[in-house]
């Protein structure tokens, strides 16, 4: 799967390649019996993901900050095919209070959780603080994310690009040699490591869920708006490179539906094949230090805002 593959879009040994579209790679699927939260499902790839799912008859949960966006994506969903099953619940994953708050209200439904898809996310945005105190970017990439469960995190090829160590720990915070692009890194590694220290602990107790991470590619979407002039200028000079949004949303919809990945965790997936992630995304002693260091920085947040 290297840069030839990525440009013809020749499959991999899944039988899908960049080529593919969320359509293709979930053809024959049945998933009446599963129910999917998606986060940020409003628009882009979330909503491409969010429209699949909800045509191979999934009960389809937009979870999103912008509700007028969330209904008109449902209604997008419904003209489509009156029958889909789709809800929306409002998620504002850079507050712990609204996703507490999510949490209640989707227990409210009744309703199991088989598919959790953590889509949402924001890049190379200028130094932010949440309203919980928490660098915006790894607040909201990061400390958001019998029927087989999976979850799957949408991390990204720039986890290979962050900062010295792979997480600043002590520095999460820091103004002081804040990184756009760095910082952006730092959180899509912390979505690898994540599901890798989810998948282990998954394991460890038995439990029938999976957890995976995955690079949808690159696609100019909502996600650029930080940089849209930089990026429309590298994507004259790369256009080879890129995908549309179908194409895009197809490697989460492999991972999050396909048979294949029956048992499959712990894995990071690029053009719907198995690809192996950079040093630190599969470092384990980092994993475990980053499921401790987030619970810790949750438990504060919480503490404060209670």
């Amino acid at each position: 799967m290297g840069i030839v593959s990525l440009i013809t879009g020749r499959p991999g040994s899944s039988g899908f390649g960049s080529a593919s579209t969320a359509e293709q790679v979930t053809d024959g699927i049945d998933a009446t019996n599963l129910t999917a939260v998606i986060t940020g499902g409003a628009s882009g790839i979330g909503l491409e993901t969010a429209r699949v799912l909800a045509l191979r008859k999934a009960h389809v949960i937009i979870a999103a900050r912008n509700m007028a966006a969330a209904n008109e994506a449902k209604q997008l969903i419904l003209k489509e095919d009156d029958t889909a099953r789709v809800d929306t619940l409002k998620l504002d994953l850079s507050s712990i209070a609204s996703i507490k708050d999510f949490a209640q209200n989707f227990i409210a439904l009744n309703l199991p959780l088989n598919i959790l898809i953590n889509n949402a996310g924001i890049m190379f945005c200028p130094y932010q603080i949440s309203e919980d105190g928490i660098e915006m970017q790894f607040a909201t990439n990061h400390i958001e994310t019998g029927i087989e469960g999976r979850i799957v995190n949408l991390s990204s090829i720039a986890h290979q690009y962050t900062y010295k160590g792979g997480i600043r720990f002590q520095k999460i915070n820091d103004r002081a040699g804040y990184s756009d692009k760095k910082a952006y890194g730092q959180s899509k590694l912390a979505n690898i490591l994540h599901a890798n220290e989810l998948s282990r602990r998954f394991q460890e107790e038995g439990v029938n869920i999976t957890a995976n991470s995955v690079h949808p590619g690159l696609i100019m979407t909502n996600l650029f708006k930080h940089s849209a002039v930089v990026m429309r200028f590298l994507k004259f000079f790369s256009f080879f490179l890129w995908k549309n949004v179908p194409q895009g949303a197809a490697t989460t919809c492999y991972v999050a539906l396909h048979p294949n990945l029956k048992g499959v965790t712990g894995k990071y997936f690029l053009d719907c094949n198995e690809m192996p992630p950079s040093a630190l995304a599969r470092d384990e002693t980092l994993a475990k230090k980053l499921w401790d260091f987030s619970n810790k920085m949750i438990n504060s947040a919480s503490k404060t805002s209670a």
